[in-house]
């Protein structure tokens, strides 16, 4: 599965036919794209987004429907607006059909999925949230193209000097505009624009950060082996190394503590699974389904582990936003690393492997006879929801694309932002979440037991400021192209900033910062910063915030 079957057809030059014309051209659908689409049009622009997505929204209408929020009181502007929109449809008695309302429990992160007095919902179902997204974009008449993919070969994007003039899609489409915002999770655009960016972890030393690099014996979650009663061999025959290594385990050097590297940390899908009886589609094999792919997960539970289910997150209507936990889940670790910078064909090869490792894994626990009954029992009773992702065969139409790109900007955001050893410049927004990576690689220990490294996560011990430059790529580079996602940041810091609330809040910032830029005839670099926050305070943006302590969410 992928996004788009039509991806691998040859660029068709339209001979003679004029670039479509924008004030504000955005590549993308995520959720920074939808804000970024919606205050460019309430700023009197014209906007056009241009995305290779068929489905609005990312990941928040992907599966991600229980929202890392962290503190609320810093979501402002667009993203508070949206999760109020989404209350808005939990208040129509038809949205509660499997579920009476009441029943639901109101579960949130640390605080209630249902705010009744700020008129808020942040736990919600997928169809929902693509639903509000859909109906926003139709209600501000805002023209989206999907299933276009630029073409990131030479001449995809144009530029004067400094500046881009338009962009070219795989089947030979234009789109000229004054601005461009690049919100997609990978960052094409501001790649083939020849923006500056980095893949993988800085070594703590580049940024003088604690949290950056490779983190070998670091374990802050329960997503590792030591979470296990008893230690794993890595070996087909435990304890002999001549038998070979089990799939899925890296016989390769770690890397020494602190030091870089060029792995990013996992992706996964967020299911919604259900128990539902008419809503249920039970787990089927997939193509290519491999039963020794999960021989590690069996020596897991044959250990005694069983917090199975400690992230099925509970939705609306009996649902669940299911994600990765413990030392062998959904999170397909080290079967990534080249998908930023790889071409369209290697990334539909990585997306395919991560729905056919994840599909059997399913399939493995409900089904394979050895494992425990306790356990197989229990899986076989959940399944697909039925009435989620309807034309994708019921599983999520978006990869949980956690890292890819980070542009290297005009202000780079490290960890010694987030957690206030220094000051954050021209504050453009807040974050709050914990920062928090997800495994990077499993490897076998000099001792010979398997270990995961690269889970972090640390407290920001409060909300913390984002900076305008952080989304500005550098002056001499590109001087119209603002970038809400893959954000000037390190690896670590990136761990925090990464959630689908500051993604939405950073894309409106980041149309603000276009639309005045297009009035001031100015470089986005040339910005008057008081002139910007002005208006992001006018509209609801929130800029700072005394600081107090929060807990982390996972």
């Amino acid at each position: 599965m992928f996004r788009s079957a039509g991806v691998f057809v040859a660029a068709c030059v339209v001979l003679g036919a004029a670039p479509k014309q924008a004030d504000v051209v955005i590549y993308g659908c995520t959720s920074a794209a939808m804000t970024a689409a919606i205050q460019a049009r309430k700023m009197d622009k014209s906007v056009v987004v241009v995305c290779p997505e068929k489905h609005l929204g990312g990941l928040t209408a992907g599966g991600l429907g229980w929202t890392d929020s962290g503190d609320k009181a810093v979501i402002g502007g667009l993203s508070r607006e949206f999760y109020h929109r989404v209350w808005r449809e939990y208040e129509k008695p038809s949205a509660w059909k499997w579920q009476k309302r009441e029943a639901y429990g109101n579960k949130g992160q640390g605080s209630p999925a249902l705010d009744t007095t700020g008129r808020t919902m942040w736990i919600f179902e997928p169809h929902v949230a693509e639903k509000v997204y859909e109906r926003w974009i139709k209600e501000t008449k805002i023209k989206v193209v999907r299933n276009a993919w630029l073409d990131r070969g030479p001449g995809g994007v144009t530029k004067d000097g400094q500046k881009i003039t338009s962009i070219r899609m795989l089947n030979g489409k234009v789109y000229a505009g004054k601005m461009f915002i690049d919100a997609t999770y990978e960052g094409d655009l501001m790649a083939a624009a020849g923006v500056s960016y980095h893949v993988g972890r800085e070594s703590m030393a580049q940024y003088g950060e604690q949290w950056n690099g490779v983190q070998t014996g670091v374990l802050h979650h329960r997503h590792h082996f030591g979470a296990v009663k008893e230690k794993i061999s890595p070996y087909v025959v435990p304890g002999d190394p001549s038998s070979g290594v089990l799939p899925r385990i890296s016989t390769e050097d770690p890397g020494k503590y602190g030091e870089a590297d060029k792995k990013v940390q996992a992706y996964c899908f967020r299911m919604c699974l259900t128990q539902v009886p008419k809503n249920r589609v039970p787990f089927e094999k997939p193509a290519g389904y491999d039963a020794k792919q999960y021989e590690l997960l069996l020596r897991v539970f044959n250990a005694g582990w069983r917090e199975t289910f400690d992230k099925y997150d509970p939705i609306p209507n009996l649902k669940t936003d299911t994600n990765n936990h413990g030392p062998f889940s959904t999170d397909n670790i080290g079967r990534n690393w080249d998908y930023p910078e790889a071409s369209y064909e290697r990334r539909k090869e990585i997306w395919d492997e991560h729905v056919t490792y994840q599909k059997g894994l399913l399939y493995f626990m409900a089904n394979d006879p050895r494992m425990p009954d306790d356990v197989r029992s229990q899986v076989a009773k959940w399944g697909l929801a039925k009435d989620e992702f309807r034309k994708t065969g019921h599983w999520p139409h978006q990869m949980y694309i956690r890292e890819a790109r980070r542009m290297v900007g005009t202000y780079v955001m490290t960890e010694n932002e987030l957690v206030k050893r220094r000051p954050t410049p021209q504050s453009i927004g807040m974050g709050s979440y914990g920062i928090d990576s997800h495994n990077i690689q499993r490897y076998i220990t000099p001792e010979g037991y398997v270990q995961n490294e690269g889970d972090i996560g640390v407290s920001t011990n409060g909300p913390y400021q984002i900076a305008y430059g952080a989304i500005v790529p550098k002056r001499e580079e590109v001087q119209n192209l603002l970038v809400p996602v893959c954000v000037s940041s390190s690896h670590i810091a990136y761990g925090s900033i990464r959630m689908e609330p500051v993604f939405m809040i950073l894309g409106q910032s980041a149309a603000t910062a276009a639309a005045l830029a297009i009035e001031g005839n100015a470089a986005v670099q040339d910005l008057p910063y008081e002139v910007l926050r002005q208006r992001l305070l006018a509209d609801q943006q929130v800029l700072e915030f005394q600081k107090r302590e929060t807990s982390v969410n996972r």
